[in-house]
């Protein structure tokens, strides 16, 4: 039987950067800020952490003080996904080298691929790691679906055991076909409680960065039974989450964690500054959410 890498929260942790490189002091903080308002594992270098713009020796760096300042406390999981086959594989060996507890591993982007392409490109990536992987379905980023038989087939992998599903219509075939020992994480805030309800084993947040306990105790309290205090929790977030992705992810939360006081500095191009209209309408709803 499969192991999930966590049940619960995981936090998809921003990278601050400085104008020559990474913040890694503010990165420190923000690490102690997520462990102790609760994440149940931290997500680093995804997409929320800008990994398209890293060049590899700043990737592999990132992860490998992360792992070092995480320090066991809870699963640290790499974002190594590449269109290029082979720069995934290299990225995923670098990760797991440096302590990574698992990797996250999104859909090829750009060239695209059939599921058959699908299959051996991601069963090929876990064929040369030892530590868990996890599919990343994103259509909206990638214009590309991993079908639910594709990965039924891919979770018959020893290795490949969770998906970061931001597919919701077809979360409840992936849970027929893949089975309880399969992981499906919900890949989009406003969507946790639905993919709890059919299944799911937690989250893979954006809101957790500026609200790691919340979303920590909304999914503990749907699997503690208290599923209408989870959907209470989950409804005071709808506000809260339509300002954090006025703007495309991470722009939005990048600016919110600046607003709680972190140094986390801007998002690197071709990502741009939020508008001040967006600005004043995140103000508003943390405000509102008593963050500010």
């Amino acid at each position: 039987m499969k192991k999930p890498l966590f049940i619960g929260s995981a936090v998809a942790i921003v990278t601050p950067f400085t104008d020559n490189g990474v913040n890694y002091q503010t990165l420190k903080e923000l690490i102690e800020f997520q462990i102790k308002g609760g994440s149940d594992a931290i997500v680093i270098c995804g997409t929320t952490g800008e990994a398209s713009t890293m060049p590899d020796d700043e990737h592999i760096a990132v992860i490998k003080f992360a792992v070092e300042a995480i320090n066991k406390r809870v699963p640290v999981i790499a974002g190594t996904g590449s269109n290029d086959t082979r720069h995934a594989i290299e990225l995923s060996k670098a990760a797991e080298d440096v302590g990574a507890d698992g990797i996250l591993s999104v859909t090829p982007y750009y060239n695209k691929a059939t599921q058959k392409g699908l299959y051996e490109h991601f069963k090929v990536i876990a064929n040369n790691v030892k530590i868990p992987l996890v599919l990343y379905n994103v259509p909206s980023r990638t214009n590309l679906n991993i079908n639910p038989e594709t990965v039924k087939a891919l979770s018959q992998i020893d290795n490949i055991i969770a998906i970061k599903e931001c597919n919701l219509g077809q979360v409840g075939d992936v849970v027929n076909l893949c089975g309880e020992d399969f992981a499906v994480y919900s890949g989009d805030d406003n969507t946790v409680l639905p993919m709890l309800s059919l299944g799911g084993k937690g989250v893979i947040s954006v809101m957790a960065n500026i609200i790691p306990q919340e979303t920590h105790n909304m999914v503990e309290r749907f699997f503690q039974g208290d599923t209408k205090g989870a959907i209470k929790l989950q409804l005071q977030t709808l506000n809260l989450i339509k300002a954090l992705f006025s703007e495309v992810n991470p722009i939005p939360i990048k600016a919110a964690v600046n607003l709680l006081g972190f140094e986390a500095g801007h998002c690197r191009m071709p990502l741009t500054e939020i508008s001040e209209s967006n600005l004043e309408l995140l103000r508003i709803e943390m405000k509102a959410y008593g963050l500010l």
